[in-house]
């Protein structure tokens, strides 16, 4: 695979940037399924060279896997790759962990063991083979019930960041839920809201609500059936399990006349937008090729939980979408916590294609209805009468500013260089450039006509970004090469004093 690095390196050198051109038929396949089709580009020029890479895995450390589109594979080369994919795979199928699961839950809980190390359930026959591991013993029916609880999240930012919801979170969503005649949640990787609806469906003989994960963490096939769980890649929208795992997701969105059915997804936040709307659309089709009569027209009821500042970019794929000013926090995210002001509050927010005058947020946290808005909103969030809206995106309260005509954060100031409001600390490096890819002005590379694709960028500004930490670096240099220098004057001219003073009669 060293021939692979090489290209990657090739691809991301020089002053170029990286754009998604989405998915393809007959793209190459590595351990996460189908690569999506990336172009290199260069400033100014029309066309440039595409590859295909990981869908899941933004980091090459994760995932190896690049091949040039243009570049011809040999059967060899295809054999080694298609034998890596399978050596990357789970050593059990989703029906042998159900099998596992049925033998486990008849044990007695002296003989219940968990392997914390391979994350794995186990059996008394495989014991002495994990007897040199890290295991916990008796494990309960509740904590089966619970195997987020069991499960080490993973924590990759770009690939699947398992950031669970807090008990607060996950109980309001699932109250809203209910609250709003919903019986049947599509959990695109909410393992935790998966849980505590399959916990309470258990427990509870009229608890009418069911649930279906979705998710690309084959470890909680230990736990769900093959009804339950579908091992899922949301960035490509591959299901490893072939057409039958398609099937039972396409059965559990065909809803019944009594039955609503409400997908709600929480993505890693490092991942590429346009590959997860790609994704989310086509789960939404799969709904609707299941509808019949007036909800042909109609779009699939979604809660899409992600940060405020990615709203523009959910936007340019669900114009329909609007954000909610909820703070949706975790419990293995240190920042991610509600209750905290400024910039440490959560910034996660509730995306949704409902009317926002549905969605009740809790009187006792600070939330309020706005009558002229018709939607509710944070204690901080104050309508403006200039805007007509309440503008505040971060729980503060925001100021208008009548240059930008449009309300700011209370830490921006209007910048008359700029022409435009920025925190007052800010670089003023605004330029006349236009679109990085053709070098025209009037649109950005994201929607350059020369990709054919509504593109997304991923190292815009890194150049910038480059240059800013160049100048505070000989700007750093600079001033250590004054202060070396003021010493040296101080200390020659405590040496010529006191030599004046020896001389002195």
């Amino acid at each position: 695979m060293a021939a692979d690095a090489e290209g990657v390196a090739a691809a991301g050198a020089g002053s170029g940037g990286l754009a998604l051109l989405g998915a393809v038929p007959g793209a190459p396949c590595c351990p996460h399924g189908p690569a999506l089709l990336f172009v290199k580009t260069s400033q100014g020029k029309d066309e440039g060279r595409r590859f295909y890479a990981c869908s899941a895995c933004r980091d090459r450390k994760d995932c190896k896997f690049f091949q040039w589109e243009d570049e011809k594979v040999s059967q060899t080369r295809l054999a080694a790759r298609e034998e890596y994919n399978g050596s990357h795979q789970p050593p059990c199928t989703h029906r042998q962990n159900v099998e596992r699961y049925k033998n486990f839950v008849l044990l007695p809980l002296s003989k219940r063991r968990f392997c914390q190390e391979c994350q794995q359930l186990l059996l008394p026959d495989e014991w002495e083979k994990h007897s040199s591991h890290q295991f916990l013993s008796d494990i309960s029916t509740a904590q089966l019930r619970s195997p987020s609880q069991l499960l080490y999240p993973l924590e990759n930012k770009k690939t699947n960041a398992q950031y669970l919801f807090a008990d607060r979170s996950c109980q309001f969503l699932l109250d809203l839920i209910i609250s709003l005649g919903f019986t049947r949640v599509l959990s695109v990787g909410t393992p935790r809201l998966h849980e505590m609806i399959q916990s309470k469906a258990s427990q509870e003989e009229d608890f009418r609500v069911r649930s279906l994960l979705l998710d690309i963490d084959f470890r909680y096939s230990q736990f769900y059936t093959e009804d339950e769980f579908c091992h899922y890649n949301m960035f490509n929208h591959y299901f490893f399990g072939g057409e039958a795992a398609h099937e039972t997701c396409r059965k559990f969105l065909h809803q019944e006349k009594d039955e609503r059915v409400i997908m709600v997804t929480d993505p890693p936040f490092g991942g590429l937008v346009e590959a997860l709307a790609s994704s989310f659309k086509k789960l939404m089709a799969m709904w609707k090729d299941t509808e019949k009569g007036d909800n042909k027209d109609r779009e699939m009821p979604t809660f899409w939980i992600f940060p405020y500042f990615f709203e523009s970019r959910i936007l340019e794929f669900f114009p329909s979408f609007s954000m909610m000013d909820y703070q949706v926090d975790y419990d293995n995210h240190a920042l991610y916590k509600h209750g905290k002001t400024g910039r440490r509050q959560s910034p996660v927010r509730i995306f949704t294609n409902l009317s926002p005058s549905v969605i009740v947020l809790p009187a006792e946290e600070g939330y309020r209805f706005c009558a002229i808005c018709q939607r509710y909103v944070s204690s901080g969030n104050h309508h403006c009468e200039i805007c007509n809206s309440c503008t505040s995106k971060d729980g503060r309260r925001w100021k208008h500013c009548a240059l930008c005509e449009r309300c700011v954060k209370p830490s921006w100031f209007h910048c008359n260089k700029c022409n435009c409001c920025a925190l007052e600390s800010h670089s003023c490096e605004k330029t006349n450039v236009g679109c990085f890819v053709c070098g025209k002005a009037g649109h950005k590379r994201s929607t350059c006509p020369s990709l054919n694709h509504s593109g997304t960028s991923l190292q815009a500004g890194k150049g910038r970004k480059r240059r800013q930490k160049t100048l505070k670096t000989l700007k750093r240099a600079e001033l250590g090469v004054c202060k070396r220098w003021a010493m040296k004057y101080a200390v020659f001219s405590r040496r010529k004093t006191k030599k004046k003073k020896d001389t002195t009669p």
